[in-house]
């Protein structure tokens, strides 16, 4: 068996990694990009503003990663969305769909007990 060629995608435009994991990896063409919150790529905090604000900053963050490993939104096939409260869904789908237009990637919502920070 061959081994796996792995292409670790990292950007200062994005926030750093909180723990042992990559921003995203590049493995043949599948981009994996890791779960990305509603934080400031410089201050390292949660933006103000709510949930749509941090949805729109999570979605930012996001695409920074998707440009430096050569995508754009347009390539997404699959997201998941955890919300801290799933009463925000309507809010969080007004962004989301600011980000993406037309041909939608597939899509998981769960509201999730905690999250980090």
């Amino acid at each position: 068996m061959s081994a796996v060629i792995r292409r670790i995608i990292s950007t200062a435009k994005a926030p750093a990694a909180i723990g042992p994991y990559s921003q995203a990896v590049v493995v043949d063409r599948s981009v994996y990009v890791s779960g990305q919150l509603g934080m400031d790529p410089v201050s390292g905090q949660l933006v103000g503003g709510g949930v749509q604000a941090q949805t729109r900053q999570a979605l930012v963050n996001m695409g920074e990663i998707l440009r430096m490993a050569g995508c754009t939104y347009e390539n997404v096939v699959k997201t998941t969305v955890l919300l801290a409260d799933i009463n925000d869904f309507s809010n969080v789908n007004e962004v989301y769909k600011q980000f993406f237009r037309s041909n939608f990637p597939a899509r998981a919502a769960y509201q999730a007990a905690a999250l980090p920070r």
